[in-house]
């Protein structure tokens, strides 16, 4: 019988491992390559330097408008102005009340993960929203703060989430309404559906703050950020009726009939089987429109509302502070870019868990 004698494994050449090998596969790997990975080094090198030293090294972090010697970055105008930029309007002796909504926030999305149970998670869904409105706007023993007194970064958030979460549900039945057999329905949902992305946004907050009220008796007092939340939400209900129509689209035929032939309902086979796939499918798309949105809540300051955009030009007007936009709007943008990237990241993670491919 013929034996075998077992060898040990030898490493791998060293033209193949390490970091020579892939910066040549990677940057340098033909003409075409080189070109650009030296043209991107060079851009680095005369945008990266300069734009540390005005935002860090040549910054002015403390001290007086006067005191400021340096041409670099004044950030003592963020400082200054910080709680106007992260709550508007608000009374400083209620600004616990915002910081208490998103401290229970954060406590009901480490409770989320960890409780398996389903009705326990239905009543953190359904009560955040609840507990959030009475800190925000008063009652029950809180004093009042009328939404006129809101605006920056917690009115940003506030539009945001408020059509984020209002819009899906709505979406998700306008979508399945497209789809539907019933010509009304279908129609209806044509129809909305259209007319809304033919629309600019900004168009809609206009008709939601001026010719809404119309449609209610005079003495009612509409308030000015409903009216925009509205707007803001048939809106987005739109864009994601189309893109969770795609996703349905994208299910095989072969799941509607298993689904027939084990007697499920319509209802049943849609909660059970098809919007499951299709959310899963569509969770990059759905993520995109919810930036968008995101950023598109700087639009609000078009009906008087002032976000944390709206509130750099509002600061940067004060006689003691002329001239500090630039940090303003730095500020805003990072402010921006950390929100959006941590969506991003987060539907990434989503679609790692929910991904059910063999490979």
């Amino acid at each position: 019988m013929a034996t075998f004698e077992s060898k040990q494994a030898r490493p791998a050449p060293r033209n193949t491992k390490g970091i020579t090998h892939w910066l040549r596969e990677n940057l340098f790997s033909d003409i075409t390559s080189s070109i650009l990975t030296i043209l991107s080094f060079v851009l680095l090198y005369l945008t990266i330097p300069p734009l540390l030293d005005w935002m860090i090294f040549d910054a002015t972090w403390t001290g007086t408008k006067e005191e400021i010697t340096k041409d670099g970055a004044r950030w003592i105008f963020i400082f200054e102005k910080f709680n106007q930029f992260i709550y508007g309007f608000y009374p400083e002796d209620q600004y616990y009340r915002p910081n208490l909504v998103l401290f229970i926030f954060l406590l009901y999305i480490y409770g989320f993960k960890k409780i398996n149970n389903t009705l326990v998670r239905a009543f953190i869904v359904l009560s955040f929203p609840v507990i959030s409105v009475v800190l925000l706007y008063g009652g029950f023993g809180l004093e009042i703060i009328p939404t006129t007194k809101w605006g920056g970064l917690l009115l940003t958030i506030v539009v945001a989430a408020v059509g984020i979460i209002v819009s899906f549900p709505i979406g998700i039945l306008f979508a399945l309404g497209r789809q539907s057999k019933m010509p009304i329905i279908k129609t209806i949902s044509i129809m909305y559906i259209e007319f809304i992305r033919g629309v600019p946004l900004i168009t809609l907050l206009f008709m939601s703050s001026v010719i809404l009220p119309l449609f209610f008796p005079e003495n009612m007092d509409f308030d000015k950020l409903l009216r925009a939340l509205i707007g803001i939400t048939l809106f987005q209900a739109a864009y994601i009726a189309e893109v969770i129509r795609g996703g349905l689209q994208a299910i095989p035929k072969g799941q509607y009939e298993a689904a027939d032939s084990i007697g499920l309902t319509y209802w049943q086979t849609m909660g059970l089987i098809i919007l499951p796939q299709a959310l899963k499918i569509s969770i990059p798309n759905i993520v995109g429109s919810f930036i968008s949105l995101f950023k598109d809540t700087t639009l609000v300051l078009i009906i008087g509302l002032f976000d944390v955009l709206a509130m750099v030009t509002l600061t940067s007007t004060d006689p003691k502070w002329l001239g500090f936009e630039t940090e303003g709007y730095v500020f805003v943008t990072l402010i921006y870019w950390v929100i959006c990237f941590s969506m991003s990241k987060y539907a990434k993670s989503l679609e790692e868990k929910f991904n059910t491919d063999h490979r």
